[in-house]
């Protein structure tokens, strides 16, 4: 056993019914680094973090903390104790309790001879706490009142202060936006500084190579590479991921762009000023921008979701109004939403369900629903769409995230729409669930459909876009051709640059 390594995972066996989800799978973690874990949902990431966090145990393999191997059959809390803990994508906190409360629930202070909470103290230990790791916040500050970030970062530090020696993070910033990014990374240097272990896992390359000082690859179970991230790039580590070059990520074909379809001018809402565009038949128009530039509120505005003024809105040059999302709905205009589990499903209902909910009218029978309706609604579009599910009944809450992506584009498509405004769609998932959205997008715009892509991600919108809108301070400030894309153009504008 090396001194080298703080947590060391060694040939790492987890089986479930029919899968082996992970197969002699090693893993090694340096004190006060940043070891990265990336790789295609369903290789074995997950598993793996559950075995380390206690949820799960392994079948055979070991691992050791210090040097001293653990027992592999322990719960999440007697991980916790002995030094490892884990940050769900699903934060767990309590909303009505305070800053204080939620910091110190394990172990808070009492008084007297009755024992009452002694909030003096209690809010004196979480001033100290938040103190050692910069964060502004009041002790006395409801949990309901913070932003997601903020309830992260409550949630991290409560498990540093108790003398954690490995924190897992799993998608940290899925919630995130950039400047909320920012003040996690800084957090994790801090972390770092005092000697505490972190591994990350996330979908977002990007981040990896701003945070980590190592990466671990896995596929089908297995790891298949260790490196240091200054020694590696993109291309490399999609390669490794899912066997296919980042020349493949994005699968651009050309589809005929026809006539104009969607004419905006002067829509004005709560960002955006005077915005005017069109949009042509099989077009994917790219709108690209930071966060609050006003790209989302003018989607959100088309489809009826937020209150605006627009001087003119045409479908294949017939003006209409759009209030409401109905109204939306009903001229041919479909949205694909950023936060999908909120906004896009309902992940306690079936497939079956969320796929057929926009087409309810025509499956009326009676006073009940034409059950053989919906299944060749299902027969068609779940092969159509690539979508992996044991039954058309299954729970949405069960697929994975790429293929949740494909049911709520589906349900859209069985409205027949002309325009599908999409949100950040491939936020979330897999890199080669995204490479199947992007082919996704390529089929529709050659059905005739066109497309407007919101994206988070400048590459994304280069590599799918036929055309591409610049937003910054709810303004359009550039427009730029696909012949015409230049990175550092782009960035300029977005950033307010000239």
């Amino acid at each position: 056993m090396s001194d080298e390594y703080l947590l060391q995972v060694k040939k790492a066996v987890k089986r479930f019914p029919g899968v082996v989800a992970l197969d002699e799978v090693d893993l090694e973690v340096k004190k006060g680094e940043t070891l990265a874990i990336i790789g295609e949902n369903g290789a074995g990431k997950s598993t793996l973090m559950k075995c380390l966090s206690g949820a799960y145990f392994l079948d055979s393999g070991e691992i050791l903390l210090q040097g001293e191997q653990i027992p592999v059959i322990t719960t999440p809390k007697e991980r916790l104790d002995i030094g490892i803990a884990i940050i769900y994508q699903e934060l767990s906190f309590f909303n009505d309790m305070t800053v204080a409360e939620n910091l110190i629930m394990a172990n808070i202070p009492v008084k007297g001879f009755l024992k009452t909470v002694d909030y003096g103290t209690m809010n004196e230990q979480a001033a100290k706490m938040l103190r050692l790791f910069n964060l502004d916040l009041k002790p006395s500050a409801m949990m309901s009142t913070l932003s997601v970030a903020e309830k992260q970062m409550i949630e991290i530090i409560r498990v540093a202060s108790k003398d954690a020696k490995v924190i897992i993070m799993d998608e940290p910033t899925s919630s995130l936006n950039d400047v909320e990014t920012r003040k996690l990374f800084q957090l994790i240097t801090d972390l770092k500084g005092k000697g505490v272990s972190v591994i990350y896992i996330s979908h977002k390359l990007d981040e990896i190579f701003a945070i980590a000082d190592r990466v671990q690859v896995m596929r089908d179970g297995k790891r298949v590479a260790v490196l240091d991230v200054s020694a590696t790039n993109t291309s490399e580590l999609v390669s490794l991921m899912v066997g296919r070059t980042i020349k493949d990520m994005y699968p651009k074909e050309y589809s005929e762009i026809g006539d104009t379809v969607l004419e905006v001018e002067n829509l004005n809402c709560s960002i955006a000023e005077n915005i005017s565009f069109s949009l042509k038949k099989g077009e994917i128009l790219g709108f690209f921008g930071l966060i609050g530039s006003g790209r989302t509120d003018v989607t959100d505005a088309l489809f009826g979701i937020s209150s605006s003024e627009i001087e003119r809105i045409a479908i294949d040059g017939n003006e209409i109004q759009i209030v409401t999302p109905i109204d939306a709905k009903g001229h041919g205009i479909a949205y694909i939403p950023s936060d999908r589990k909120q906004d896009g499903m309902s992940l306690v209902h079936s497939v079956k369900e969320n796929m057929t909910v926009t087409v309810l009218d025509s499956m009326r029978k009676g006073l009940s629903l034409d059950g053989k309706k919906e299944k060749e609604y299902c027969d068609e579009w779940v092969p159509r769409m690539n979508i992996k599910t044991p039954t058309y009944n299954t729970p949405m809450d069960s697929l994975s995230g790429g293929n949740q992506q494909k049911v709520v584009i589906a349900k859209w498509l069985l409205t027949h729409p002309k325009v599908i405004m999409m949100n950040d769609p491939t936020r979330g998932i897999d890199v080669g669930a995204k490479v199947e959205i992007y082919k996704i997008m390529e089929e529709l715009c050659k059905l005739g459909i066109s497309i407007i892509m919101v994206s988070s991600e400048l590459p994304e919108t280069m590599g799918v876009a036929d055309r591409m809108l610049v937003f910054a301070d709810g303004k359009i400030v550039g427009e730029f051709l696909r012949e015409e894309f230049d990175q550092h153009k782009i960035l300029q504008l977005a950033v307010g640059g000239n």
